[in-house]
């Protein structure tokens, strides 16, 4: 399929209710809304294709840009390229794609995860703080967790809220993970009080740290 091809196929797939859902939480009026599982349909019988994935992103479009996470060669990327991609991806639900998709396959994420913790781009470090939320969980070898909690006690009150998100992340799991840190955690997220008040769907855990971090360890016993 050609760029023009999958575009049209896309704006076919629109819609309605899907694309005000997107524009109210900020996506942007280039946009079709397209269905998650379309998306997916499609990239499954393209499966593939780095450089169709490039021409898909350049178009700016959102689903083009979703479709491209899932088509995109990640090792074929380019530290700058990736970078410029990650930057770009200011909705929620492409920065989430990015990351899952192809920012935690890139073979040398750890490096970007270093120099993006210290940079202030927002989307930079909001994937930054999800890369590290990662490695709490999956290599922690080598982090320096009780840094890590100071810096998000004096750091995320006054984070943007894409970094709140992924900093909160990251305070929770060392929480859940690391039993000789879990009441540090747990005073940090009683005091900076983040997401106390967050609405959450029956069933759904509260992304307020003590209430996630309490749940997740009693599953554990």
């Amino acid at each position: 399929m050609t760029v023009e091809e999958i575009l049209t196929r896309l704006k076919e797939l629109g819609d309605v209710s899907v694309s005000t859902r997107n524009l109210k939480y900020g996506s942007g009026d280039d946009q079709f809304g397209v269905k998650m599982g379309d998306l997916r349909t499609i990239a499954k019988k393209i499966k593939s294709d780095h450089e169709l994935a490039k021409e898909l992103w350049k178009t700016g479009n959102l689903e083009a840009r979703l479709l491209a996470t899932l088509i995109v060669v990640p090792k074929k990327l380019s530290a700058i390229e990736l970078e410029e991609m990650v930057s770009a991806a200011r909705f929620y639900q492409l920065a989430d794609w990015l990351n899952s998709y192809v920012v935690k396959e890139y073979p040398d994420k750890e490096v970007l995860r270093q120099k993006w913790m210290s940079e202030k781009d927002v989307m930079t470090g909001r994937a930054a703080w999800s890369l590290t939320a990662g490695r709490v969980v999956r290599s922690p070898d080598g982090l320096d967790l009780p840094a890590l909690l100071d810096r998000i006690e004096s750091e995320m009150t006054d984070a943007a809220p894409e970094v709140q998100w992924t900093m909160n992340t990251t305070l929770a799991q060392i929480g859940i993970c690391f039993p000789e840190h879990r009441n540090r955690a747990l005073a940090i997220g009683e005091k900076l009080g983040i997401y106390r008040d967050y609405p959450v769907s029956k069933g759904c855990t509260s992304p307020f740290a003590p209430i996630w971090i309490n749940e997740m360890v009693s599953r554990q016993k």
